[in-house]
């Protein structure tokens, strides 16, 4: 049995855990968006009796299923620095990496693109979208309005890369009154924040700062048309640097981690900088695997400088950090070298 947007229903959410004691052999999935706001209103959620899972967008791995590209998959499943994918499927891989962060991973837009293959309906689609949000702000409007939410979600957009300053979201609000809209769209999953670490040791929640947190938008498909990008760019250029300052390759890889991690939990991510004079340096996500913490450097093209990442592997004594790019797999002394559309294997190796 199904209960879709249960959200609606107090008394449906309350009945769930009567379900599990009365008619225990039922199969009952209940789907619904902004569930924490309804939760709020509930005394008791039956702990115990309820599980939770949490579900985002398409992953780039998902995306090909949809394409019928299993055999490209288990390609890039095998491949590694010894034995990278060859030119063809590597560049074929990469080319579909661009289709996806033009069309991002929400199920409405990939169902028509593997009907049609037809990019500017999808275009329509997302805009589509997009207006179905700004709409549902007003839902938010005894807490914050809706004008201002989407005012914070296009701030969220067009930041992007760098750390959230609230002076910037908004020229009429206090910094009071966007963290609150910004806490919303956080609470409702329209918005991801990464948070800094200093990393000194694990969990790395342990040393977080909430004051300094970037964002990241739910979807690359709605990142690109919020923001207006040139398809053309995002489909033809060599490398994304010269597009939203590369931003668009590390908000792709940071949604991928999300979407690669445990689906029971409430996935957090972590980055780190640090701010000295003359001294600048950032590493754009930081990953724990069992006891090692494990720096993630994204590059926008198939080169640059790794500076930050080599910098923070010798001040934390760190064995090994990974680097993204739009390169083949390889190997830089301690830095791993995956390609953009890889998320998924390093993370399990």
């Amino acid at each position: 049995m199904f209960f879709d947007e249960i959200q609606s229903c107090i008394p449906a959410i309350s009945s769930l855990r009567f379900f599990y004691e009365k008619l225990p052999e039922l199969h009952l999935v209940a789907a619904g968006s902004l569930l924490e706001f309804a939760l709020e209103e509930l005394p008791s959620f039956g702990v115990g009796r309820v599980r939770t899972m949490f579900m985002y967008p398409f992953s780039f791995d998902e995306f090909l299923v949809t394409l019928n590209e299993e055999a490209l998959l288990l390609a890039k499943q095998h491949a590694s620095a010894k034995t990278p994918l060859p030119e063809a499927l590597h560049q074929k891989l990469t080319d579909y990496v661009k289709r996806f962060l033009v069309l991002g991973g929400m199920p409405e837009v990939l169902a028509r693109y593997s009907q049609t293959r037809d990019m500017l309906a999808c275009q329509t689609i997302l805009d589509d979208l997009i207006i179905s949000l700004k709409a549902d702000f007003t839902k938010y409007k005894r807490r914050v309005p809706s004008s201002r939410l989407s005012e914070v979600f296009l701030s969220v957009a067009r930041q992007s890369g760098s750390k959230f300053v609230y002076s910037h979201a908004s020229a009429e609000s206090n910094h009071k009154q966007i963290k609150e809209a910004l806490e919303l769209l956080i609470m409702a999953g329209l918005v991801l924040p990464v948070i800094h670490s200093s990393a000194n040791g694990i969990p790395l929640g342990a040393e977080r700062n909430e004051k300094k947190r970037k964002m990241l938008i739910l979807d690359t498909g709605i990142f690109q048309r919020l923001l207006g990008l040139q398809l053309s760019d995002l489909l033809f250029l060599e490398n994304f640097n010269q597009i939203n300052k590369g931003s668009i390759a590390e908000l792709f890889v940071g949604l991928e981690l999300v979407k690669n991690a445990s689906c029971f939990q409430q996935q957090e991510l972590f980055y780190w900088q640090r701010e000295a004079l003359n001294s600048n340096a950032e590493v754009d996500y930081l990953v724990q695997s069992h006891l090692e913490i494990i720096p993630i450097e994204v590059k926008a093209g198939t080169k640059g400088s790794m500076q930050s990442l080599f910098l923070f592997l010798a001040e934390k004594r760190l064995p090994y950090g990974i680097r993204f790019s739009l390169e083949n797999y390889s190997s830089y002394d301690k830095i791993k070298g995956y390609p953009i559309y890889s998320v998924r294997e390093a993370l399990r190796t």
